[in-house]
């Protein structure tokens, strides 16, 4: 991918948090986007009309990335409005945690649903979908580094996601399509600062030798790398972006 003219690109989960900065951040670079959200129409809009009004281009569309008929129909949505799809980046993914002794079935189902058959289901579209050339970027998470109390299942689907990141680069061998994973750290996003003290945010962000938490347009910007033409030669990789946390 030389220029990314005329690069069309999927976010998933992007209607807030890292995955709006992400489809900011790639229609600022000059792709076509494609905002997806599960449940929330109004943000996702809203964001569509921003980067618009910035010079982008940017639609909608509506898909729990779990139900695998409707990751379809939103592929068929973007090569209807832009004609084809470069780029997908797998950010949409909900947290539940709790000891494993805690975690009942619910806990379990969910977070399997979204984050590794969501993942799934996207991946499966893409490997058939994507042009010659184009990139997957999945987001895993630090905590598959980490490996807190807590975090079991999370980072049990986590884990898969990186498996799967690995074998898909791969499985597409011959149509130069990259396939990496961002894990992203602590991160100021309105998901991960609900309910935490301000004495429990700022111990977390002593965490990194950096100091700080990482923000979206941190994440934002590894996306971008891996989906620009300065990241075609990693490939199979998962980028831990968290500041040195792990």
């Amino acid at each position: 991918m030389s220029t990314v003219k005329d690069k069309v690109a999927i976010i998933t989960g992007a209607s807030r948090g890292i995955g709006a900065s992400v489809a900011e951040r790639l229609a600022r670079d000059g792709f076509m986007v494609v905002i997806n959200y599960a449940g929330s129409a109004a943000p996702a809009a809203e964001l569509a009309r921003k980067i618009e009004a910035a010079g982008g281009k940017a639609i909608t569309a509506q898909a729990d990335v779990s139900d695998a008929a409707a990751v379809k129909r939103m592929f068929e949505s973007a090569e209807a409005a832009f004609g084809g799809v470069d780029v997908l980046v797998n950010n949409a993914g909900i947290m539940t945690l709790a000891p494993l002794a805690d975690s009942d079935d619910a806990i379990f189902d969910r977070q399997i649903a979204i984050n590794l058959k969501g993942t799934f289901n996207t991946l499966r579209e893409a490997a058939h979908r994507l042009r010659e050339g184009g990139r997957i970027i999945n987001f895993s998470s630090s905590v598959v580094g980490l490996l807190q109390p807590g975090y079991g299942v999370y980072a049990a689907t986590k884990a898969g996601v990186e498996a799967m990141t690995s074998v898909l680069a791969k499985e597409l061998r011959g149509r130069n399509i990259t396939v990496n994973a961002v894990a992203p750290g602590p991160t100021a996003t309105g998901l991960f600062l609900d309910g935490k003290s301000p004495e429990l945010i700022e111990r977390l962000a002593k965490l990194a030798p950096l100091e700080r938490l990482g923000q979206p347009e941190d994440i934002a910007a590894s996306v971008s790398f891996l989906a620009g033409p300065d990241g075609a030669w990693i490939n199979g990789q998962t980028l831990r972006a968290n500041g040195g946390i792990i």
